[in-house]
């Protein structure tokens, strides 16, 4: 359905002043994606979906809406419409880690309901790619780990275990390591 003429003339004062505050389209557009996954993280998703379109309006070419919305998505349970919206993300910008590691993980509950090894061998190529753009991500790094002891890989998943504790862990799981001592005893 085309914009009304009101609606159009919103938006342009949304992007005037985004650019006013932050400088340019692509800092505006990232400030909407950072208050976007604030808002996600809230569990606020009403707001946090406005703020990704927000972003997406100030810099349509910004993978991290994208990134986004996919993480929206995923919080309905809906994989398909997430990968739809990672994989634009991806034909803008196909290293970056933070979707990457997002479609690995997709891929990764995929092998979990279907049981279907194919999904987590790509989970973990997508991991391993991921984790060479970017080796101090401590969510693909504790994903990583994940992901090699699902497919009983002691050895892989106690390094990027550690490697995850050594940055801090903040992204394991409580329980994961009670777990992982586990099926992957030292």
């Amino acid at each position: 359905m085309p914009k009304s003429k009101e609606l159009i003339d919103e938006d342009q004062k949304l992007i005037d002043l985004a650019l006013k505050t932050d400088g340019t389209p692509r800092k505006a557009s990232e400030h909407f994606v950072s208050l976007g996954f604030d808002y996600l993280y809230r569990g606020d998703l009403k707001t946090a979906m406005k703020r990704f379109n927000q972003a997406w309006l100030v810099d349509h070419k910004n993978e991290n809406a994208y990134w986004g919305f996919g993480a929206v998505y995923f919080s309905f349970n809906d994989y398909e419409e997430a990968l739809k919206q990672l994989n634009k993300g991806l034909a803008i910008n196909p290293n970056s880690s933070n979707i990457l590691t997002d479609v690995a993980t997709i891929n990764t509950g995929l092998f979990v309901s279907k049981h279907d090894a194919t999904y987590l061998e790509n989970a973990i190529a997508l991991f391993n790619k991921s984790y060479k753009i970017d080796p101090v991500n401590q969510n693909t790094l504790f994903k990583l780990s994940v992901a090699y002891f699902y497919k009983n890989d002691c050895s892989n998943a106690w390094k990027y275990y550690d490697e995850c504790m050594k940055l801090g862990g903040k992204s394991i799981s409580p329980g994961y390591l009670d777990a992982l001592k586990k099926q992957c005893p030292r």
